[in-house]
Order: structure tokens, then sequence, then C-alpha cells
């Protein structure tokens, strides 16, 4: 069986540039109107060279190494329970009508509803966590659920036949037909985790994070600071996605050859 290699998305150079140049302008234009228009919108210069100034700093590094184990924890965290609970209820119908509320309540409540909640349980250093773990959840059980179901029955019905050992049919059968489905659902799941893990250290204003320097740059208007952290959450977001997106399809095309 050949796994089908989902298109790469590409993002052009010329349309970056054009960008930071509309944010260039709008950031020059508030400085001519404004006498404080620096404060309202900082340059992409501004926010470079501060990031500069922040990443020869050894606080920058724990802040950052700090939030990106809590969050990619969370990740990894929610990938394993929804690969195990997608198994249980593509094998047991009354277990998928069991998860069914908690899953499509999940996503339907808004995610600063659920930081206010943990909030009560939770102590504010385990709360970018528990809130990814939460958010990343039902986006992969569903995917790999859907890919489960998705799985050639007469493939199935063959090696039943047979009686192709467990090993033999996950490496034939089974993983060739989800890990398609696991991609997809981490590509998503793996930015709306950066953005409710960051959320939830804004308003858990957890101690030694990236969300504790946003809140705290928006407090004293060190808009700088604000863009620099932000551009950090991105390429931070942007590194992993493309170094665990590039293991899945490293082990899509070992197992799907």
């Amino acid at each position: 069986m050949t796994a089908v290699k989902p298109k790469k998305k590409s993002v052009r150079l010329w349309a970056v540039v054009f960008w930071l140049l509309v944010w260039q302008g709008a950031s020059m234009a508030l400085a001519a109107l404004y006498p404080h228009g620096a404060l309202l919108l900082a340059s992409p210069l501004s926010a470079l060279v501060r990031l500069g100034e922040l990443a020869v700093t050894a606080a920058f590094w724990r802040t950052v190494l700090t939030s990106a184990a809590r969050i990619l924890g969370g990740f990894l965290l929610a990938c394993a329970l929804a690969v195990v609970l997608a198994a249980l209820a593509a094998r047991y119908r009354r277990a998928e009508e069991l998860l069914a509320p908690l899953v499509s309540a999940v996503k339907a409540v808004p995610v600063a509803s659920f930081i206010i909640l943990a909030l009560v349980w939770l102590e504010s250093r385990r709360l970018p966590l528990f809130i990814t773990t939460l958010m990343a959840f039902p986006v992969v059980y569903r995917n790999v659920l859907e890919g489960i179901r998705g799985t050639s029955r007469e493939l199935l019905e063959m090696a039943r036949v047979f009686r192709v050992p467990f090993s033999r049919r996950l490496h034939g059968v089974d993983l060739p037909q989800v890990l398609p489905y696991f991609r997809a659902a981490a590509d998503t799941a793996l930015g709306l985790s950066w953005k409710a893990g960051t959320a939830a250290e804004v308003i858990g204003l957890c101690s030694g994070t990236i969300g504790e320097r946003l809140y705290t740059a928006k407090v004293y208007f060190q808009t700088a600071d604000l863009f620099a952290w932000t551009a950090v959450i991105v390429l931070l977001s942007v590194l992993f996605e493309g170094l665990f997106l590039r293991g899945v399809d490293a082990l899509t095309e070992r197992w799907c050859a």
C-alpha cells in the first residue's frame, strides 16, 4: 500500500515582504499622526532589534524552554490519549458513545472558559499542560478514529482469515491507513496547542513563561517586546511543527513503502 503524501504548504517570500512593508507603513503612519504612535504599533525593525537583545540573555532561553516543555508535553499527552481512546472507540461502540459528549463539549466551549475553570482546580504552573492537552485531544481523537474506521474491511478480513500476526497486520494494514489521518490532525493540533497554551500562561500568569512576558509587555506598553515574544511563539510553532511532521512522514514512508 502506498501512502499519499499531503501537499506541502508554501509561504512565498514576496508575500512575507509585502505584509512586513504594510506593517512598517502602518507603524510610520501612527508615529507621524500621534505623539506616542510608536507605543501603539512597534515597527518590524524595532521588534527584530528587541528580539536580538532578548535572545542573548539566559532568562530568555529559560522562558522559552519552560513554555515549550509544558505546551509540547500537553500536545504529546493529548496524542497518546487520543490514539488509545480512538482505538477503544473503534472497537467498542459504547466507548465511542461515552466519549462523544465530552469531545463535543471540549470543541464547543471557549478555551478561556476552560482556563478560568481550571484555575480553580490547578496550580497556575500546571495550567498550560492541562489546557494544551484538552484542546489538542478532540482534533487528534476524531481524525485517528476516522482513519481506523476507514481501514479496508477486505484487508482486515484477509488478515483474519490467514491469521496474520498482530505486529504484521499493524505494519501492513493499520498504520498505513491511520498515519496520514494522524499527520493531518497533528498539523492542526500543534498550532492550536501553542495558541491555547500561551493563552493559559497569559490568563494564569504562569511565572517564567512566554505568556507572562506577553502580559508584562502589555501592562507596560512595551510593544516591541510584545511583537518580539509573539515572533518567538510563531518561530517555535513552525520549528516544532516541521520537526514533528517530518518524523511522522518518515514513519509513513517506512511503514507504507
